[in-house]
């Protein structure tokens, strides 16, 4: 992951670095969520007893996630090897450390709770891989928020603690919706889907009505716009469509594909708007 000078100070040196990060980052950022809540809806909905095909598709989505988003960061590093170098230590106090290790270990236990899946066995050891895969997951649905908000950044890092909570609950309305797209219809996934959607109204309002002006500012710009249409149909559009499920069925379906939408543009958007931050 690279950087370019765009501001420039004492000498002509850069005070600050804008991304340069190609949509490998932000589709990395979307996956990576889909994969870790995928891991965690596994795990409750085995603990609670579910239908068995929702269980194996939660997990399909975990491992298809991890074994997508390695290649994501390999193709914006340029090559293999940079992404072997980054696991040669670990350091807590770098998020992006954390991050890649992270999503190893989450590669592992999602990869380990499918094969067990397919191969019928369910005692401890399986127990164990998903549990595993829901803890590792939680935190890779949310440390790209961490990731932004530790960066000089001053529009990521004016909102360190809301931006996880925001890609979390995206992520968690984006996989509970895929899971409906995918023919789960429970009361259950409902349920998850307007916690997220309320959570993400929450996190808009926090934006507009509770940031400073030049928080609010950031959102006048092409990135800002995006991302305020990213939360939007990932927020009030699909609180909204929901509540009038009972009389509009269709809504429900139209709800699922605004918040898988709205939680893509919103990564791209949250990036847009650090490359402007920084050039300004």
């Amino acid at each position: 992951m690279t950087a370019a000078a765009t501001t420039t100070g004492y000498r002509d040196r850069p005070l600050l670095k804008a991304p340069v990060w190609t949509w490998e980052i932000p589709l990395y950022f979307f996956i990576g969520g889909l994969a870790g809540l995928g891991a965690v809806i596994a795990a409750a909905a085995r603990a609670g007893g579910a239908d068995a095909t929702l269980i194996r598709d939660a997990r399909l989505i975990a491992f298809l996630g991890a074994a997508i988003s390695p290649l994501l960061l390999i193709s914006d590093l340029g090559r293999p090897g940079r992404f072997l170098y980054m696991l040669r230590v670990f350091k807590r106090q770098s998020a992006m450390s954390v991050g890649v290790w992270t999503l190893v270990a989450f590669s592992g236990a999602a990869t380990a709770s499918l094969a067990l899946h397919f191969a019928g066995i369910t005692g401890p050891v399986s127990w164990v891989a998903d549990a595993v895969g829901a803890v590792m997951g939680a935190v890779l649905a949310t440390y790209t928020g961490v990731l932004l908000g530790v960066t000089a950044i001053p529009a990521w890092a004016h909102h360190v603690r809301v931006l996880p909570i925001h890609f979390g609950a995206s992520s968690l309305g984006a996989t509970a919706s895929l899971l409906e797209l995918a023919g789960h219809r429970t009361p259950a996934l409902n349920a998850i889907a307007i916690a997220a959607a309320l959570a993400e109204a929450i996190v808009m309002w926090q934006f507009d009505f509770r940031g400073d002006a030049a928080a609010r500012k950031m959102f006048t710009g092409s990135g800002g716009r995006l991302a305020r249409a990213g939360n939007i149909c990932t927020g009030v559009a699909p609180l909204l469509l929901r509540g009038v499920a009972g009389w509009v069925p269709a809504a429900r379906a139209v709800a699922a594909v605004l918040t898988l939408g709205g939680s893509l543009v919103t990564r791209f958007g949250w990036i847009a708007i650090g490359r402007t931050s920084a050039r300004s």
